[in-house]
Formats: structure tokens, C-alpha cells, sequence
């Protein structure tokens, strides 16, 4: 039996895009089962009732990547 899983979009941060069914790849700061708030990179169906896997990242984490990212160019 799995634990019931609770969150709190703290702050909607953007959208990255949208898939033709109207959900969202969205970035977002969420509080998962009460912990410290961390960024949240996953899709979104419209009301924000169901989601799809994602992945949940630090703060520190999110500035790696930022760096690795603009080594892209």
C-alpha cells in the first residue's frame, strides 16, 4: 500500500510547454508531504489534479544545472 502524497505548489514559476490534450510542462517551487519547499520540473494536467513523473531538484542542484546549461551555447 503506498503513502498518500501531499503537496503545495508554492510558487508557479513558468510554463516550458504545453502538449495538444492541454497539459503542462511547468516549473515550479512545491512543498511535497510538508518539507522544505524545492523546484519541480513535471506535467501538469489543467486543474492541477493530476500529474505526470517529474523531477524534483535543490536549490543548489537548479544552479548546477544553470551552469551546465549555458555551457551550451
Amino acid at each position: 500500500m503506498m503513502a498518500e502524497l501531499s503537496y503545495e505548489i508554492v510558487k508557479e514559476l513558468g510554463v516550458i510547454s504545453v502538449s495538444p490534450k492541454g497539459w503542462q510542462k511547468e516549473l515550479n517551487l512545491i512543498s511535497w508531504n510538508g518539507r522544505e519547499p524545492k523546484y519541480d520540473i513535471r506535467d501538469w494536467a489543467p486543474d492541477h489534479e493530476k500529474m505526470g513523473k517529474g523531477i524534483t531538484l535543490s536549490a543548489e542542484e537548479v544552479s548546477t544545472l544553470r551552469g551546465l546549461l549555458q555551457g551550451l551555447d
